[in-house]
C-alpha cells in the first residue's frame, strides 16, 4: 500500500509545481511592459481589423454579423406577434363557432313554434267540438309577423 500512496503524491506534488511555475511565468509575463503592450497592440490591431472587415463587407453588401443579430431579433418579434394573432384567430374562429350553435338553436326555436302552432290548431279544433266554449282566437290573428 506504501507503493500506492508514493505514485499518487509524486503525481500531485509535480502538478502543484507546475502550477506554482505556470503562475509565476504568468506574473513575470504581465509584469514585463513589452509583453503587455504587445498584448495592448494585438487588441488594438484586431478591432482594427474588424472595423475594416465590417466596411468592406458593407461595401460590398454583406451583412455583419451584428446585422443578422438585429435581423435574428426582428425576426422572433415578429414570429411573436404572429403567434398573438393566431390565437386572436383562434379565439374569433371560437366565437363565430359558437355563434354557429347559437344559429342551429334559432331552428329549433322555429321548430318549437311550429309545433306550439300546431297545438293551437288542434286547440281551435276542439274549441269547435265543444258546446258553450267561447270562440277561438283565429289562427291568422293570433301571431302576426312583421318584416323589416
Amino acid at each position: 500500500m506504501a507503493g500506492e500512496t508514493e505514485p499518487r503524491g509524486i503525481k500531485e506534488r509535480l502538478s502543484r509545481q507546475g502550477e506554482e511555475a505556470l503562475g509565476r511565468v504568468a506574473e513575470e509575463l504581465a509584469a514585463n511592459p513589452i509583453v503587455t503592450s504587445a498584448i495592448a497592440g494585438a487588441f488594438e490591431a484586431r478591432e482594427r481589423a474588424v472595423a475594416a472587415q465590417e466596411a468592406a463587407m458593407g461595401a460590398l453588401g454583406i451583412p455583419s454579423a451584428a446585422d443578422i443579430e438585429r435581423l435574428t431579433r426582428r425576426v422572433r418579434s415578429v414570429s411573436q406577434r404572429l403567434e398573438g394573432i393566431e390565437d386572436g384567430i383562434d379565439r374569433i374562429d371560437e366565437r363565430v363557432a359558437g355563434t354557429a350553435t347559437a344559429v342551429g338553436l334559432d331552428a329549433r326555436l322555429e321548430a318549437i313554434e311550429n309545433q306550439l302552432a300546431a297545438l293551437a290548431k288542434e286547440l281551435h279544433g276542439l274549441h269547435a267540438v265543444i258546446p258553450g266554449a267561447k270562440k277561438p282566437v283565429s289562427p291568422r290573428q293570433e301571431r302576426l309577423k312583421v318584416s323589416g
